[in-house]
């Protein structure tokens, strides 16, 4: 295993239950089928949600220097 996927999952493990099943979802489906990847109806569903929170600024952003952070911090 990499470094970086050894974090990521590091990471994930820290999750509520809901979102490290949704984290396992997509990892097999790449494992599997890295080619032909597509979100399933409820991805692409809570994709358009996201865009509509963007949308109606009731979704945050990081800024700039907490980004940086985060890819020093991942050695990126």
């Amino acid at each position: 295993m990499t470094k970086l996927l050894d974090e990521a999952i590091a990471e994930i493990r820290k999750l509520p239950e809901v979102d490290q099943d949704r984290a396992a979802e997509l990892l097999l489906a790449l494992a599997h089928e890295p080619d032909d990847y597509q979100l399933t109806p409820e991805q692409v569903e809570r994709v358009k949600d996201t865009l509509r929170r963007i949308d109606d600024g009731t979704m945050g952003f990081v800024s700039e220097e907490e980004m940086a952070a985060v890819w020093t911090r991942y050695g990126l």
